[in-house]
């Protein structure tokens, strides 16, 4: 641990050790700049869907927002296993192995790059399958692709960054994103509004401020990486792919990949269904996405703090600190969502009206939220044990219940009560019924596992 120690005594505002000090403290003074570079990052499609929704209309409205589905779905499997990189980073900074943490972090520089190129080729070609397949509304068709495929040609800078941010929070860094992304952010909206507002350009120009915005905070991410002296220092002539290293982030990596993939799936099925019910049901869906995503950050914000917590504590072998963190987490999410839902409940027609005052877009909105803004509490937990287990090296326990559960479940839930009913108020209904299982089932794993040696059954 002496080397480690000297190396950051070099550069100490750029990594944190979170095996020492104040857990509780610690982990709040990470989640809170995760917390807001999180707001930030989900402006970056607000604000289109706020100022496209403004100028464009709601068949407009509907293209954009109801693309965070599909991206989701396209981005899922890479991001999923990039989080195994920042496991791995996390878990080699608290044991001390400086030469493991480069490799980690520039076989993951180097999937980066890979996934980015990937994305943007399938993303261009195939965008108007992809929307077919989901039964996009013929009104909304056009302007959904010219949406997609210019927010896919980006798609480098979108993984990019996520990325590097990874690699930051996995060192304890949660500041630097924060400001990048303020930036961007900011970038984001000014952009919108030029090409939109002033320029009158269409909905394709939303996605192009996207790119941009996302593309210049990655600019400033790899100014940070490439400074000379630090322990994460990116070079770029060592980027590629360490077969030891790259091993452990597929490991630790490939189930969240696959449990962000069938989530992502079991979402486009929804969404596929939504799309039914025509382009207001599409909009107010896709409007409640974006004010739960919102609402959830806090949750998410505590989810990365905790995984980065729990990988270098167990690296550390420091198991009662572990637990301590993973339990602080999970209690504040928990209370956390269900203050955030109880918000929601009460002032859903006021929030969705703030992206399309339509009646019948408020309608479906408040809907859904009144079925399921109360069992927020729910959805957190089954997040908190998921980030404890990925953070312990146990990705493939929250993989298995998230496929049976929230993919196979749900999907055959909705399929079923479709031909029996055709309401839309039972396809919004699933997500309670499949969070509550979930939940069932993580709370025995948590308290009856052996989750704190997960790393040490794969030395």
């Amino acid at each position: 641990m002496e080397q480690i120690k000297q190396k950051k005594t070099l550069s100490p505002s750029h990594t944190k050790d979170m095996t020492v000090g104040n857990p509780y403290k610690m982990m709040l003074e990470f989640a809170i700049p995760v917390f807001l570079s999180q707001v930030f990052q989900q402006l970056y499609n607000t604000a289109d869907a706020l100022i496209v929704g403004k100028y464009l209309g709601t068949n407009a409205l509907a293209a954009v927002t109801s693309s965070g589905t599909l991206i989701f779905l396209m981005i899922s499997f890479f991001m999923g296993t990039a989080m195994g990189g920042g496991v791995v980073i996390s878990k080699y900074f608290g044991a001390g192995d400086k030469e493991q943490v480069s490799k980690a972090v520039h076989s993951l520089m180097a999937f980066g790059i890979a996934s980015g190129i990937l994305l943007t080729v399938i993303g261009v070609a195939l965008t108007p399958v992809f929307l077919a397949w989901m039964q996009t509304d013929p009104a909304v068709m056009p302007e959904a692709v010219v949406y997609f495929r210019y927010y896919f040609l980006g798609a480098l800078a979108m993984v990019m960054y996520n990325i590097c941010r990874s690699i930051m929070n996995a060192l304890g860094d949660s500041r630097r994103p924060l400001y990048y992304l303020i930036f961007s952010s900011v970038l984001n909206v000014a952009l919108d509004l030029l090409f939109l507002a002033v320029f009158g350009m269409g909905v394709g120009s939303a996605a192009v401020a996207t790119v941009i915005s996302q593309a210049g905070s990655v600019v400033l991410c790899m100014i940070h990486l490439l400074k000379k002296g630090n322990l994460f220092t990116v070079e770029i002539s060592k980027i590629r792919f360490y077969r030891d290293v790259f091993g452990e982030i597929i490991r630790f990596g490939l189930p969240s990949g696959v449990q962000n993939s069938v989530i992502a799936l079991a979402n486009v099925i929804v969404q596929t269904q939504i799309n039914s019910f025509g382009a207001m049901a599409m909009a107010a869906y896709g409007t409640h996405a974006k004010i739960e995503g919102f609402a959830f950050l806090p949750i998410t914000s505590f989810n990365m703090a905790c995984t980065t917590f729990i990988s270098q504590n167990l690296g550390a072998k420091k198991y009662d600190r572990a637990k301590k963190g993973a339990a602080f987490s999970i209690l504040t999410a928990v209370l956390l969502a269900e203050a955030i839902g109880v918000c929601y409940y009460l002032f859903a027609p006021q929030l969705i009206g703030l992206f399309d005052k339509t009646p019948g877009v408020i309608a479906f909105g408040v809907q859904q939220a009144h079925t399921v803004a109360l069992f927020y509490c729910l959805l957190a937990f089954s997040h908190s044990v998921a980030a404890v287990c990925r953070g312990a090296g146990k990705a493939f326990v929250p993989m298995i219940i998230m496929l049976s559960i929230w993919c196979v479940v749900r999907i055959i839930y909705i399929v079923l009560v479709m031909r029996l009913t055709g309401e839309i108020r039972h396809i919004y209904m699933a997500y309670p019924i499949t969070w509550g299982i979930s939940s069932v089932i993580y709370l025995i794993y948590y308290l009856f596992s052996d989750w704190v040696h997960g790393f040490d059954s794969k030395q």
